[in-house]
């Protein structure tokens, strides 16, 4: 999602996958793809190592889970924008991650065949028969051997190289009247108070992940971005919302705190496992500078008087 300005946000002061992927085009899984590597103390993926900046472990799954609550609460507990059919036939779920999404929507639409496509082997084994999994790179060139009736990709900020030609494989893959729905952050966290500056350890250590991610051909501020990317790849009745997102319980109502609290949770918790490759990796800090950077971002995290927001 992204497009016009932003609400203001008040301030609380009080069967058959067959059908589409026949296996005939797709690659089969080899042992290589399913193995991990330790690095930092975190464990990362080996397949095409690099190309995602952060771990696979269970603490960060976990998170990736609470970042799922968190686009619940932003959807009002809808899995989808897009006007889909009762129906919705084929859909693929790129950038899959846990699996929650896809494993949501399958059992939502039993009828649907839902694949979910991860470069990362970190889907749930126990899924409805529906769901497949696939571990592959959606950046590589496509080999699906039928078309999609809906593309959903979420969250995948900071993952993804080339966008406009994501998407458009996803436009030369999708049935005439399907839809394709990307929902995803524009990582600049501001204030609508003044609270938050750039002498803040928070907006410091923000601005040196967007130096590290741009030195690796990513960008955090992906939300900005996609509709023209959209329709430049030839989409039409594209529909856009943005959502301002509160970081912490600080906004009025209840709707916004709990996005909020999840949204810090999910950011809080994530602070070591964007930062240490981005840092260590591209920047060429050491991790105990590192480390003394994260206890400042921390305490700003944990100030009150800071009412940081970023956009979805």
């Amino acid at each position: 999602m992204s497009g016009s300005e932003a609400a203001r946000v008040a301030l609380d002061q009080d069967e058959g996958i067959s059908e589409l992927d026949d296996g005939e085009t797709t690659a089969s899984v080899r042992s290589s793809i399913l193995q991990n590597r330790e690095q930092y103390g975190r464990r990362y993926h080996a397949y095409k190592d690099g190309t995602y900046h952060r771990p696979n472990d269970e603490a960060e799954l976990d998170r990736l889970d609470i970042a799922h609550a968190l686009f619940a609460i932003i959807n009002e507990d809808r899995l989808h924008l897009a006007p889909l059919k009762p129906e919705p036939g084929r859909v693929l779920d790129l950038g899959a991650g846990t699996g929650a999404w896809a494993i949501e929507f399958a059992e939502a639409y039993p009828s649907a065949v839902v694949v979910g496509v991860d470069i990362s082997p970190t889907m749930s084994e126990f899924v409805p028969p529906n769901v497949q999994f696939e571990i592959d790179d959606v950046e590589d060139q496509w080999t699906y051997s039928k078309q999609a009736d809906y593309i959903h990709c979420r969250y995948m900020v900071g993952s993804i190289s080339d966008w406009p030609k994501l998407m458009r494989q996803c436009y030369d893959n999708l049935n005439p009247g399907g839809w394709v729905e990307f929902q995803d952050f524009d990582i600049n966290y501001y204030s609508q108070d003044g609270s938050l500056t750039e002498k803040h350890a928070f907006r410091r250590w923000l601005v040196l992940c967007m130096e590290a991610a741009g030195k690796v051909g990513r960008t955090l501020r992906v939300g900005m971005h996609l509709e023209q990317w959209v329709r430049d790849a030839g989409f039409t009745n594209v529909q856009v919302f943005k959502v301002p997102v509160p970081i912490g319980p600080w906004a009025k109502g209840q709707r916004m705190k709990r996005m909020g609290l999840f949204n810090w949770t999910q950011i809080f918790e994530g602070l070591q496992a964007v930062s240490l490759r981005l840092f260590l990796n591209v920047l060429g800090w050491t991790q105990p500078e590192l480390e003394s950077l994260l206890v400042e971002v921390r305490k700003d995290m944990k100030n009150k008087e800071i009412h940081s927001l970023y956009d979805v």
